[in-house]
């Protein structure tokens, strides 16, 4: 959520356009930085062609870290749900927001401190791996309070934590995300549940979990890896995360983010690469030459804007993933050529139906 303010963080890094790869991404990196609500799976069920892509990298070497930033389940839960779906899972290959709130509340409080929890299991169980007390109630004298999504969250939680939060105490969310998806649709996140409390009390919490620094960095500690590729759906979290702390991050369209967001993101929310779905993982990320203001070329594919419209040269489709790959790099790298020549003035003039309906089949949107 924008009204939360970043610390300041030597890595951070801005886009300004897309980078190349020679090779398959999962060959360039030493562990993926996997979201997983949009990208592996979505609600129960798993995201077509994710196990098969995520078995190959690991095969050839690729360290799985899947980084979440609902706290509402525990990693073993989480590990347990992932093996059901038959992706490639280590015991200990399964960090959250939870676990990176739970080592934020501790280097606030004393050890052994009482700390009010607002959300669900995940939280409790970060809590007492960092030898703290998890409470239900204001009235508990809590040191401090930690807020995280759960589906069973209930009023009187949130009235709870307002109460405590009220009295000055440090205040620790999960993450802000404003939504979630499901197999239903978009539904509200915990960011909407953190606004509500924010709302009651005037204050604001520091946040664990994407796009801030403190989850990244509890991934690299529990998993290990020293060039890793952030993978996500979303641009305000996964990807301005990876920014946040200068990592490269490919962008997936089966979660939140589509391509209007894309062609219109400022730098500090731009990818590094760009594919349909984890097949990327696989894939080269070719060259892309903006020609004169109005023409991108990535392999075969050729993207013009005319009168303000993205129009794809020879209305041809892609005949395959990787082709799919060169048209949306050819449309993204176009549309922020222009975005930037402009100075960032009037991003939703350019309209990108022509591509999206090139891209339909692939799953972009």
């Amino acid at each position: 959520m924008s009204d939360y303010t970043f610390p300041p963080d030597p890595r951070r890094r801005p886009v300004l356009r897309l980078a190349t790869a020679d090779g398959p991404l999962r060959d360039s990196y030493d562990v993926a930085m996997l979201d997983l609500d949009g990208v592996v799976y979505r609600g129960e069920d798993a995201i077509d062609h994710t196990a098969e892509a995520l078995v190959d990298a690991a095969e050839r070497g690729l360290r799985l870290a899947y980084v979440t930033n609902n706290a509402a389940r525990t990693p073993a839960d989480v590990v347990a749900k992932l093996r059901g779906l038959r992706m490639p899972t280590e015991d200990d290959s399964v960090v959250t927001s939870g676990q990176a709130a739970g080592r934020l509340v501790a280097s606030l409080v004393p050890e052994g401190a009482r700390v009010l929890v607002v959300g669900g299991a995940g939280l409790v169980e970060a809590l007492e791996e960092r030898g703290l007390v998890p409470v239900t109630s204001a009235d508990d004298a809590p040191a401090a309070v930690v807020q995280g999504f759960s589906p069973d969250l209930a009023w009187g939680q949130l009235a709870e934590g307002a109460y405590a939060v009220a009295t000055g105490i440090p205040w620790v969310a999960s993450n802000t995300d404003g939504s979630i998806p499901t197999p239903r649709g978009l539904a509200p996140g915990n960011g909407t549940l953190v606004a509500a409390v924010a709302t009651a009390t005037g204050r604001a919490p520091e946040v664990a979990g994407k796009p801030y620094a403190p989850l990244f960095d509890e991934t690299v500690l529990r998993v290990g890896g020293s060039r890793p590729l952030v993978v996500g759906d979303r641009l305000d979290t996964d990807i301005e995360g990876a920014n946040n702390v200068g990592a490269d991050s490919l962008l997936v369209f089966t979660g939140v983010a589509g391509l209007d967001q894309v062609i219109a993101a400022p730098p500090h929310m731009r990818p590094t690469f760009l594919a349909p779905d984890l097949r990327g993982l696989a894939l080269l990320q070719r060259p892309v030459s903006v020609e004169g203001a109005d023409t991108a070329r990535c392999g075969d594919q050729v993207v013009r804007c005319r009168e303000a419209r993205l129009v794809v040269d020879g209305a041809r489709e892609p005949s395959d993933v990787q082709e799919a790959v060169d048209l949306l790099r050819a449309a993204v790298a176009l549309s922020w050529h222009l975005l930037d020549e402009d100075d960032g003035a009037s991003p939703d003039t350019v309209d990108a139906a022509d591509v999206r309906d090139a891209l339909e089949g692939w799953g972009v949107r």
